[in-house]
């Protein structure tokens, strides 16, 4: 076990085996029981360590959310103790807010980020642009064309990349076709939720620049 482990309590991960009499057996992927005999030493030992992770990181996971809780939960009374001290809010559009400290070498900010779907309108908008891209010349069209196909290329799920799609905005292009067609882009938006996420940023000393601090599992 790695040291940096040591100071949390692993979740338990069943071990996989099945007792049948006095034989022990695992299950393949099809859920046939195999004799635990018969079963690779490397692939009990791979079996063997990834139950073992998965026991520290569900038991991370678990720590993750209840500080999130914790984290919201906290706040959460510090901006009604605001409001009901001093009769104001804590924050500001869409419900985004900073905390920091006096030094400011540590700040919690909390974003609210609208989740976005599209409308049949979208469909019209396609039509549109199609057209624009078929009465334009191949030079003109061309680099338009791999970022309209881009957007509207629906990926495994069905969902179509909303940041290739709101690219098409920027363009400022006068033709009267091409406005209709954003005009019905920009109505097929539709605001469907919003997603809630803390932001952790700190200074390593005063006056220094700020630094996100993120939580992440990829090694760079």
């Amino acid at each position: 076990m790695s040291q940096h482990q040591s100071s949390f309590t692993p979740a338990v991960v069943p071990d996989g085996r099945t007792q049948v009499g006095d034989k022990i057996y695992m299950s393949d992927p099809k859920g046939a029981l195999l004799p635990i005999d018969i079963i690779k030493e490397q692939h009990l030992l791979e079996d063997q360590l990834v139950r073992e992770q998965f026991g520290w990181f569900l038991a991370l996971v678990d720590q993750v959310n209840r500080f999130r809780g914790h984290l919201f939960s906290d706040l959460g009374a510090f901006d009604a103790l605001i409001a009901e001290k001093y009769g104001a809010s804590v924050g500001g559009p869409k419900g985004n807010r900073t905390y920091s400290t006096v030094d400011d070498c540590y700040r919690i900010s909390i974003r609210v980020r609208d989740t976005l779907d599209f409308g049949s309108e979208l469909q019209a908008a396609k039509a549109l642009i199609d057209e624009c891209l078929r009465s334009w010349t191949e030079d003109t069209a061309a680099p338009l064309r791999v970022i309209v196909n881009g957007a509207f290329n629906v990926d495994k799920e069905g969902k179509i990349n909303k940041s290739e799609i709101f690219k098409l905005l920027r363009h400022d292009i006068k033709e009267p076709q091409w406005v209709a067609a954003m005009e019905a882009l920009k109505d097929a938006i539709r605001v469907t939720g919003s997603r809630t996420s803390p932001e952790f940023r700190m200074r390593m000393g005063v006056g220094e620049d700020l630094m996100t601090v993120s939580f992440n599992l990829a090694r760079g």
